[in-house]
């Protein structure tokens, strides 16, 4: 994988001490099949091809036959390669991060986003693991908590129009990274719950002081 400078990617305003855990792109392969389905294409223009051969071999003549699955070919090829070439700019433009305190996504094959996503923010992550050991990661966010499909799309759960959950899509080796997730989110909580505490018996001995937010971040 190509080197990535991460101090540019990631929000300036990030507290000192937070580390980087783990970071990667969707293998575009996978991404290919499971978000652009273009296996499910390819099984349409199979089908497609396989009904002009039956019904075209007793009335057409053999050279006919074959301009008209040359066609078809061609046409399965053109839409097959554009799905992949889409897949491979969306794979390589992106980059999923994640941190001991967050998730950072940045999407977009033009015009670069980023979701700067705290774990505050996100009630549970789940996994979708597929045969050749890559796999989505998607993300329920918190009640309050939305940012648009269209916004996310292909890095999204699919279906899930309503209530959008963003997920990092055909990442490789998916189980690692979830496992990776997962302690960083339990970790964080516990870390958060350990302050709340600490900061709810300091209340009758010391003065409550007001910290700025940061500037980038949203509040949980």
């Amino acid at each position: 994988m190509k080197l990535v400078d991460l101090d540019k990617l990631l929000p300036a305003d990030i507290p000192e001490g937070e580390r980087v855990l783990w970071y990667g792109r969707p293998d575009w392969v996978s991404l290919a099949r499971t978000a652009y389905r273009a296996d499910i294409v390819a099984v349409y223009f199979g089908a497609l091809m396989i009904w002009n051969l039956d019904l075209g071999g007793a009335d057409v003549g053999l050279a006919a036959l074959a301009i008209n699955l040359c066609k078809s070919l061609v046409l399965a090829l053109a839409g097959l390669g554009l799905l992949c070439l889409l897949a491979w700019l969306s794979a390589r433009t992106t980059l999923y991060v994640i941190t001991s305190r967050r998730i950072v996504m940045k999407v977009g094959i033009a015009l670069p986003i980023f979701f700067n996503i705290p774990y505050s923010q996100i009630e549970s992550a789940a996994l979708r693991l597929f045969r050749d050991g890559a796999g989505d990661i998607p993300l329920a966010l918190a009640a309050g908590r939305r940012i648009a499909y269209l916004h996310l799309w292909p890095h999204a759960r699919p279906f899930h129009i309503a209530n959008p959950q963003p997920a990092l899509r055909s990442v490789p080796d998916a189980a690692q990274v979830a496992e990776a997730l997962r302690e960083a989110m339990i970790a964080e909580a516990q870390a958060r719950l350990g302050k709340a505490g600490a900061g709810a018996q300091g209340l009758t001995t010391a003065p409550a002081t007001r910290q700025p937010f940061p500037s980038g971040a949203v509040a949980a």
